[in-house]
């Protein structure tokens, strides 16, 4: 049984978030919760959320049936979403192109490994 959870349009790098959301890839819920508590990087409280709330949808599609403690982290990807686009500024009176990056991140958890 799987069930997912996507945030769309956080205001972070997808490369910046890549990195959290590798690092717990295919762990045990509860294991990847306690390093995402420890790990001091803005993303980890966003993928730590979004992870909770699949696991609060993985209980509901369920009916309560499912166990939390087998529940594993099948897929967590993190695509790039729209780029906010700036100018800033610069010497002789030229000006240069700030790229605010977003992210979608998408969190499946399952009951089978």
């Amino acid at each position: 049984m799987e069930a997912r959870a996507v945030v769309r349009h956080v205001k972070m790098s997808p490369r910046k978030m890549r990195a959290v959301a590798n690092d717990i890839r295919g762990e045990p819920v509860e294991r990847a919760l306690a390093s995402l508590k420890l790990a001091p990087k803005k993303a980890s409280r966003i993928i730590a959320k979004a992870l909770e709330s699949a696991t609060a949808n993985a209980e509901d599609k369920s009916g309560g049936d499912v166990d939390v403690d087998e529940l594993v982290i099948s897929k967590i990807y993190v695509d790039g979403g729209p780029i906010t686009k700036r100018w800033m500024p610069r010497a002789m009176g030229r000006a240069t192109r700030i790229n605010h990056r977003t992210s979608h991140l998408t969190v499946v958890v399952s009951d089978q490994s």
